[in-house]
């Protein structure tokens, strides 16, 4: 399932809701995104139209609104955009990846840190 950007900053809002796929009104997902992008309410319902046709969330009636919870997990969404990255700029590999932010140094001390240490765990 493709997901634009627009669309992303509506799942994270969701995604970030407690307890975990607990619904939210229009209103309250328009609240939490549609001011720090600019977007008018109607343009936060329109990419919820477009998550709903897609699949990615779902709406319940609640009296004389909908309550949207996202039917997508994060993690899934991440791990296929992940994968997509890896597969379009670096024939589906992870060490280029990681070489080109080392040569260009976005790495920082504490990114190399993490890094050795999930190598190291990863080791048997």
């Amino acid at each position: 399932m493709k997901i634009s950007a627009a669309e992303s900053v509506v799942m994270a809002a969701l995604w970030k809701r407690e307890p975990p796929n607990s619904s939210m009104s229009a209103e309250e997902i328009g609240a939490e995104v549609a001011a720090g992008q600019g977007w008018s309410e109607a343009t936060v319902k329109t990419l919820i139209n477009r998550l709903l046709k897609k699949g990615a969330v779902a709406a319940e009636r609640d009296g004389r609104r909908y309550l949207y919870r996202p039917r997508l997990a994060r993690a899934d969404y991440l791990g296929a955009e992940s994968q997509g990255l890896l597969d379009r700029l670096f024939d589906g590999r992870l060490a280029p990846l990681v070489s080109h932010f080392s040569e260009t140094r976005k790495l920082t001390a504490e990114d190399v840190a993490e890094l050795k240490k999930l190598i190291e765990d990863f080791e048997p």
